[in-house]
């Protein structure tokens, strides 16, 4: 089994980009994840660490200016779960550690949440998730009345942040900085509902909503992004479903490619890689993606749909491929089949390199923690085995 904490990680970022570019073919299996639930995170610091988990702190925004936010109990209170998070993953053997602080943050405005029991293997008592009706912005008048200004100054927040980060993480491992535009706009700010209503009847108006996220997130990427710690910019938006995108390719090239454009852009300019983490499949998009956009890596597969052995024999010569394990068996198979069904993800994907190795979205709290270290180790022991 997978032994952990690695006691002598030794993170390599720079190596896992050349790998996803094509122009180093990699001689072990490189791992990364975009998010470890931190139920997940919790079990294995207690079961093999020997710490207790300090979860991120979350902002709460109703009602306050930014004058009367805390920033000095704030900053204390992420530093500690800063050092710990960027030697859990330091030591579980990953050279990027995905950050989401900012857009969870921003996600914090949204006070329209449903919430329901969590049944996982590791609960976290109560699971959320945006109301799927409608949402905060209905009109012109809530456009308005949104608060944009102190979203704005979650930027400032971040930036605190980053000045101890400098101090903790270590060399060879970066961050990458996490942000979504259409599901911002989709889930948190107009609603499914609202947003499908509105792309007819005010379609001025998701547009200028569109805008303002994309400049807010513009603005975001350029202030950080200049950090030496800062490695990449890991986009995360889930366009899709099983099938097809949510909303026509055309309105995405109206209001959402141009965005992603500059943001692989502003993170190109300073040497650094733009990855897109999409759920739903992406095979009308795909060229838009490589060809326009210039996404240097592609996140986000499930089996039933869009999996990624598919995806790595088709588009896997024009860009890299991240993750892959699909969750639902990540969660259900037994040891061996799982064993059987990595082995032959990693059997595909690593040849000719332009792959690195991980789940096919993320490490959830209903995934068993034992199957998740079967998975690190298959990745491990395929390592000591490959031969070119």
């Amino acid at each position: 089994m997978f032994n952990i904490p690695v006691k002598n990680p030794n993170p390599d970022f720079d190596s896992l980009v050349k790998i996803l570019k094509g122009s180093k073919v990699p001689d072990r299996v490189v791992s990364a994840e975009l998010l470890i639930d931190e139920e997940i995170k919790e079990s294995i610091l207690e079961q093999y660490f020997n710490e207790k988990n300090y979860p991120p702190p979350i902002e709460q925004w109703s009602g306050m200016s930014i004058d009367e936010i805390d920033y000095k109990e704030k900053k204390a209170a992420y530093e500690k779960y800063y050092e710990q998070v960027i030697r859990f993953y330091c030591h579980m053997g990953y050279s990027v550690f995905a950050d989401l602080t900012f857009i969870t943050n921003f996600e914090a405005f949204n006070t329209q949440i449903i919430k329901t029991k969590d049944t996982a293997v590791l609960s976290r008592k109560e699971r959320a998730w945006a109301v799927e009706g409608i949402g905060l912005i209905q009109s012109w008048e809530d456009f308005e009345k949104f608060p944009w200004k102190r979203a704005h100054g979650l930027i400032q927040e971040y930036e605190r942040y980053l000045e101890y980060l400098v101090t903790v993480i270590p060399d060879g491992m970066k961050i990458g900085v996490v942000a979504s535009l259409f599901e911002e706009v989709l889930e948190w700010i107009l609603g499914y509902e609202g947003f499908f209503y509105m792309i007819f009847d005010q379609p001025d108006l998701v547009e200028a909503i569109f805008g303002k996220v994309g400049e807010l997130l513009y603005d975001f990427f350029n202030t950080v992004i200049s950090s030496d710690i800062i490695g990449c910019i890991w986009f995360a938006d889930d366009l899709g479903y099983r099938s097809a995108t949510i909303i026509s390719p055309q309105l995405l090239n109206k209001w959402v490619f141009p965005w992603y454009k500059k943001y692989a852009s502003l993170a190109h300019q300073y040497g650094k890689p733009f990855f897109l983490h999409s759920c739903g499949n992406k095979d009308q998009i795909m060229d838009t993606l490589i060809k326009d956009v210039t996404i240097d890596a592609v996140h986000s597969f499930e089996d039933n749909g869009y999996p990624v052995t598919k995806y790595k024999k088709e588009w896997g010569s024009r860009v890299g491929i991240i993750g892959g394990v699909d969750v639902d068996k990540l969660a259900r198979l037994n040891e061996v089949d799982l064993r059987k069904y990595i082995r032959n993800i990693l059997n595909v994907c690593m040849q000719k390199g332009r792959y690195i190795f991980g789940s096919g979205n993320s490490i959830c709290n209903y995934i068993p923690v034992d199957n998740y270290l079967i998975m690190l180790d298959e990745g491990q022991k395929w390592s000591r085995e490959l031969i070119f």
